[in-house]
C-alpha cells in the first residue's frame, strides 16, 4: 500500500537525518525510541530511579514526567502546584521536565515516575512492546496537529498534496499525515524530514509543513513577511486540520499514563492526582493570564506572547470536554486505534485494558459536586496578539 512506502521513506530519512544523534524537538513531539532505550532523567540530567523523599510532613511523594520543557502545554500541572491543589490532596508532586532523549511512558514503565504525559499512539507502541501502561486521564480531547501551506500554494485539501513536497517530523508524529495519504490516495512528490520549526516552509523549500496549533503554527505568525515588513497573518496561510471530519485521521494526544501494577495498589493516590490536576486545568481555563505567568516564572524560554497563544490553543484542545475533563471520548479512542492499526503503528487493538475512565469520572464527579465547571461547554477562545519572535 502507499502508506507503507511512505513509512519506509520516512525511516530512511530518519536514519540519514539523525545519524544516531539526538534531534531537536518541541513540546509533545519527543522522538519515539524502544522501551528501555532512553534513561529517565530530570531536567538537570540526574537519574531518577527512586521516588523523592518526603519533605512536607505526611504528603505522599509522586512524580510527573513531562514530554518537554516548561511551557503552557503543561500549565495545568504547574498551576496545581502553585495553587496548592496537590498539597490539598495530600500529595508532594515533583514535575520532571522532558528532554530529547526522554520518552515519558518509558520513564513510567521503568519506575522513574508515577505518572507520565504521552500521545496515545506512542504510549500504545510502548505498551505493545511490553510496558504495562494504562491511560487514566485523556486530558486533550482532540489533536493539535496541522499541515500548513501558503495560501497561494493551491493546497486546500489532502488531495492537493499530490506531487508536492510535504514535510513531517517523523518520530511517531507522522501517522495522521500518512493515514491521510492512504485515505485520499495521495502520492506526494517528496516526503521531507523537517526540523521542529517552520524554517523550510518560511523559505519555501517545502509546500506543506507539519505544525502544532500551539507551537509551530504560531512561529509562522511571529515571523516578518519580507514583502510587507509586517508579521504574517492567518490569511497568508492554508491549513489542513486532521480533526476536520472531511479529513478524519486525527489521533488522541496528551494523556496521563500510569503503570498498571503500581495503579492497582495506589488508586487513591491516582484519584487524588487526577482531581488536583483537573482542578489545575480548570484554573488555567478561567485564569489563562495567571497560568502564562506561572510558566514564565518557572523559566520558560518561550516569550510571553507565544506562551499566551499556546495557553489559548491548549485550552482549545481540552475544552469543551463533553464527558468531563479527562474522561475518554470512546469514538475518538476508536478512531485513534483504527488509524494506528491501519498505519502499522501497532499490530492490533490493545483492548479495553489500555485505558480506564473510572478514576477520571470519579474525580470529575467530586469537582462537579463542589460547583466547578468540569466540561467547559461555554468556553471560547480569546484573541491573542503575537509579537515578533513570540516576545
Amino acid at each position: 500500500m502507499k502508506h507503507r512506502s511512505v513509512l519506509i521513506l520516512l525511516v530512511a530519512m530518519l536514519l540519514v537525518a539523525c545519524g544516531g544523534s539526538a534531534a531537536t524537538t518541541t513540546a509533545g513531539e519527543t522522538p519515539a525510541t524502544t522501551a528501555g532505550e532512553a534513561p529517565a532523567t530530570t531536567a538537570g540530567g540526574t537519574a531518577t530511579t527512586a521516588a523523592p523523599e518526603v519533605t512536607t510532613g505526611e504528603l505522599i511523594p509522586v512524580r510527573l514526567q513531562l514530554q518537554w520543557v516548561t511551557q503552557a502545554q503543561f500549565a495545568g500541572y504547574f498551576a496545581a502546584i502553585e495553587q496548592g491543589f496537590y498539597t490539598d490532596e495530600g500529595l508532594d508532586v515533583t514535575i520532571l521536565e522532558g528532554a530529547v532523549d526522554i520518552v515519558p511512558q518509558q520513564v513510567v514503565a521503568a519506575g522513574g515516575a508515577e505518572f507520565g504525559l504521552a500521545w496515545v499512539p506512542k504510549a500504545l507502541v510502548s505498551r505493545e512492546e511490553g510496558a504495562n501502561l494504562v491511560n487514566i486521564g485523556q486530558v486533550f480531547q482532540r489533536s493539535g496537529t496541522l499541515e500548513v501551506s501558503w495560501a497561494d500554494s493551491g493546497i486546500t485539501t489532502p488531495e492537493d498534496w499530490e506531487g508536492m513536497r510535504v514535510g513531517t517530523w517523523g518520530f511517531g508524529n507522522e501517522f495522521e499525515l500518512t493515514a491521510a495519504f492512504e485515505k485520499f490516495g495521495v502520492t506526494p512528490g517528496e516526503v521531507v524530514q523537517q526540523p521542529f520549526d517552520m524554517s523550510l516552509l518560511l523559505n519555501r523549500e517545502i509546500d506543506a509543513a507539519q505544525a502544532m496549533t500551539y507551537n509551530e503554527y504560531a512561529q509562522v505568525l511571529e515571523a516578518v513577511n519580507p514583502d510587507t515588513g509586517e508579521l504574517y497573518t492567518p490569511e497568508d496561510l492554508a491549513v489542513i486540520d486532521f480533526n476536520d471530519p472531511a479529513v478524519g485521521t486525527a489521533m488522541l494526544q496528551d494523556a496521563i499514563w500510569a503503570d498498571a501494577e503500581w495503579l492497582a495498589d495506589n488508586e487513591e493516590t491516582a484519584s487524588a492526582f487526577l482531581r488536583a490536576s483537573f482542578r489545575g486545568w480548570i484554573f488555567c481555563r478561567d485564569n489563562p493570564d495567571d497560568c502564562v505567568q506561572i510558566v514564565l516564572d518557572r523559566g520558560s524560554t518561550l516569550g510571553p506572547s507565544h506562551q499566551a497563544w499556546q495557553m489559548n490553543e491548549i485550552n482549545a484542545l481540552i475544552w469543551p470536554s463533553p464527558g468531563g475533563i479527562g474522561v475518554m471520548d470512546e469514538a475518538l479512542w476508536d478512531q485513534t486505534i483504527e488509524v494506528a492499526v491501519g498505519q502499522g503503528v501497532i499490530s492490533a487493538d490493545p483492548g479495553a485494558e489500555a485505558y480506564r475512565s473510572d478514576l477520571a469520572a470519579a474525580a470529575v464527579a467530586d469537582l462537579e459536586a463542589e460547583g466547578l465547571d468540569v466540561t467547559g461547554e461555554s468556553w471560547e477562545k480569546t484573541e491573542v496578539t503575537l509579537n515578533e519572535g513570540g516576545e
